[in-house]
């Protein structure tokens, strides 16, 4: 299936509330859940430029399929974390990929080999068909709860999936909250970012994982930013031929060509960051704790001009800017949503 088709199904796709089962295919056919993950295990192997280009060219097809390729590939990040037979277990099936969360919502009640884990965990995108659940829990020994945690996973035999998510935008990201009790978890099941346990890690494992983060969600941010001025762009033509709408889609046409420039402005200054920060790693250059901040603050910036730019045109289309079945309508919406994330909020 060529994905550049799933423009057309967006609306199809949002109502039935999760990936269409062709698409689904598509993805693993492609690897796009394994964009990072090596070739060993099955996976494409790219460098993070290459990873990020990735997650904007999907999200700017679809904000629901950029999103879940984006979730999908993120689990990679914990490929060095575990033992080489747990490791090959969890990522080397063709279908195989992690939904989770990083909140500590969960126990872990230690035991020998390993704990007993019970809880729940929300917004876990892609839980739908994820074969892994990754989750953080407090770690309880003999009765009393500690501040120490832990991340577990689990297989998705054990875990319940409550359908739960109802968010405006990005709804057939299956985001739903997790459930699992009493679950036993072996000690190698367990894992901490930044141990290497494997030789399967590259350097986009070791890139600092909170940047990581946010130059993943901000590419779909820019995406789905995309998306919308091509709408933007094919409504002013389809309108044009209108007298009654002439002057006011001459207007519209001046103000995609600022915005547009703005936005192209943002997306050459993510990327010339990024691939400077990305070639210092390569080189063996530790950032600074001020460059992380300020690359997570540029990130945030760039998320609210994103938005600054789609609101800019909403006051300007009538009723299908809010029509929810329309296009840019949903596109909004999308944008809205993913822009939301805690690692782009204020």
């Amino acid at each position: 299936m060529n994905l550049l088709h799933i423009k057309e199904r967006g609306l199809e796709i949002e109502q039935l509330g999760h990936l269409p089962k062709d698409i689904l295919e598509a993805i693993y056919e492609q690897k796009l859940f394994k964009l990072f993950t090596p070739k060993e295990l099955g996976g494409k192997d790219l460098n993070l430029m290459e990873g990020m280009k990735v997650f904007q060219e999907m999200s700017a097809l679809d904000g629901n399929l950029g999103w879940l390729v984006t979730i999908g590939t993120g689990g990679n990040a914990f490929i060095p974390t575990f033992n080489q037979a747990i490791c090959k277990k969890i990522f080397s099936p063709r279908n195989a990929v992690i939904a989770g969360s990083g909140y500590p919502t969960g126990i872990a009640v230690q035991v020998e080999g390993g704990y007993r884990v019970t809880g729940q965990w929300k917004y876990c995108s892609g839980a739908d068909y994820a074969t892994t659940f990754t989750m953080n829990c407090f770690v309880e020994y003999e009765g009393i709860k500690t501040d120490q945690i832990i991340s577990c996973s689990v297989e998705r035999d054990h875990v319940e999936i409550l359908q739960d998510w109802c968010a405006m935008g990005l709804k057939a990201t299956a985001s739903h909250t997790i459930s699992v009790q009493n679950a036993w978890v072996p000690q190698e099941a367990t894992f901490q970012l930044g141990a290497i346990r494997n030789n399967y890690g590259s350097f986009v494992h070791s890139f600092p994982f909170g940047t990581f983060a946010e130059a993943s969600f901000l590419s779909v941010c820019l995406g789905i930013t995309e998306n919308f001025l091509k709408e933007i762009s094919i409504i002013i033509k389809q309108k044009s031929d209108d007298p009654s709408r002439a002057e006011r889609m001459v207007s519209l046409h001046s103000l995609l060509m600022q915005q547009q420039q703005k936005f192209n402005q943002l997306e050459e200054q993510f990327y010339a960051i990024l691939t400077q920060y990305w070639e210092r790693h390569n080189a063996g250059q530790n950032l600074t704790d001020e460059e992380l901040l300020q690359f997570s603050q540029m990130s945030k910036d760039s998320a609210a001009t994103c938005i600054e730019i789609t609101n800019s045109f909403i006051r300007n289309l009538g009723m299908e800017a809010i029509t929810e079945t329309s296009s840019i309508n949903r596109i909004w919406r999308n944008l809205y949503t993913a822009a939301q994330h805690g690692f782009l909020t204020p």
